[in-house]
This record gives structure tokens, C-alpha cells and sequence, in this order.
């Protein structure tokens, strides 16, 4: 499969990129900073120069011709404000989900957080995000052309993954190591019956492959 991940050079993106190019597949990843294109050859991804906060639905479907799937693993990232929570974490996640439909490429995982929800409470940059990320789910949703996931990590982790996860719709709050986030990605995105589902995220028991498969045969 080619596979496009908006986002490239995020922690979860890299590791991701990593997987799915030794699995032989084709991987792409957009950044919007030159100089992180060789960190995107090293995990075996082309880098793919494009700023989601200005790209126009048609530029950003030009990139996506001809993927078979995509992933939104994009965001503002730690220490950025509430406005850029709006224009990645929400504006940019739709734009792309606009693109993927306009170019066809129907398999459509998003990377999104425990607690997103567009009526989230509060006032702090954190309650912002939650809601960005939950106004972008909820648009996700509405893309009848899209066979879309919506994965919703618990705490993130930089241990070392375990391969052994617990993934459902709804977990409880924990930890999870990167590792496993992109592990879990990497098995979604080869089993299309996980689509239509959101699912949480944290570390547990199940090894990822009966994880994933367990949840598609629900």
C-alpha cells in the first residue's frame, strides 16, 4: 500500500514510518520543516513539504493521489496555545479528511486523544485541545466516503514498547507506549473491518494483532 501520514515527523509518525516501510510498504509523511526530511528518509519515508494551516483541500488532495490510506497523526504539539489547538488539531485534521475523500483514498486513521469531545469543559489550553480534537472527530464521522478510525491513546509513553495493549471502546485512563500507538496503527490500517469505530488505547494484555482482531470481529 502507499500510505500518506500528515505529521511526519512526529514521534508516533516516525516510529509508524518505520513499521510500515519494513512491512514493504510505500510511505509518505508531510512535514513543513525542511530540515526534518532526513529523520523521514532515515525511517524509510519520503518527506513531503506542505503547511496544513495554509494548504489549500486541493493542494493537499494532490499529495494523497494515489494512497490507499492516510494518517492524521498531525498536532500543535506540547507548549503551543489555544489558537494553533484550532488551526492543527481541529482545522487541519478536517481539511485533511476533506482531501482524502476529494482524492480518493478511502482508508482514513486518525491518531486523536482520550477525553475529546466538543463539549469538553474548561478553559485551559488542554480543555481547548480536547475540544479541537473532538470537533475534528466528529466532522471524521460525517465522511460517508471514508472508511475512517478513530484511535484515542491514553497517557503517552516513550517506554519501550511491550507489543501488549488493551483496545476497546471505551478502556479507562492508563499509559501506553509510543511503540504500541504505532504498532496498533500499523495493524489498523491492514484490517479495514475496524472501520466506522472509535476505539481507546492503553497499555494491557493482549498481544496487538489479537487486540485489533478481536475488535474487528465485534
Amino acid at each position: 500500500m502507499r500510505i500518506v501520514i500528515a505529521g511526519g515527523h512526529g514521534q508516533i509518525a516516525l516510529r509508524l514510518e518505520r513499521l510500515l516501510s519494513a512491512s514493504g510498504h510505500e510511505v509518505a509523511g508531510i512535514i513543513r520543516n525542511r530540515d526534518q526530511g532526513d529523520d523521514l528518509r532515515e525511517a524509510n519515508a519520503e518527506p513531503v513539504l506542505l503547511d496544513l494551516e495554509s494548504a489549500s483541500v486541493e493542494q493537499v488532495a494532490a499529495v494523497l493521489q494515489g494512497a490507499d490510506a492516510v494518517v492524521f497523526a498531525a498536532g500543535a504539539g506540547p507548549g503551543s496555545g489555544a489558537a494553533r489547538k484550532a488551526t492543527v488539531d481541529r482545522d487541519a485534521a478536517k481539511l485533511f479528511a476533506d482531501a482524502a475523500e476529494r482524492a480518493g483514498a478511502r482508508r482514513y486513521v486518525v491518531i486523536s486523544s482520550m477525553g475529546a469531545d466538543p463539549a469538553h469543559q474548561g478553559h485551559d489550553v488542554f480543555d481547548v485541545y480536547l475540544r479541537a480534537k473532538g470537533e475534528a472527530d466528529a466532522y471524521v464521522r460525517t465522511k460517508a466516503d471514508l472508511d475512517w478510525t478513530i484511535l484515542r491513546p491514553g497517557m503517552l509513553t516513550n517506554d519501550a514498547g511491550t507489543g501488549l495493549v488493551r483496545l476497546e471502546a471505551s478502556t479507562g485512563r492508563g499509559p501506553v507506549p509510543r511503540d504500541d500507538v504505532a504498532a496498533v496503527i500499523a495493524e489498523l490500517l491492514e484490517t479495514p473491518a475496524t472501520a466506522g469505530l472509535t476505539l481507546e488505547l492503553i497499555g494491557g494484555t493482549v498481544p496487538v494483532t489479537v487486540a485489533v482482531k478481536d475488535i474487528a470481529g465485534n
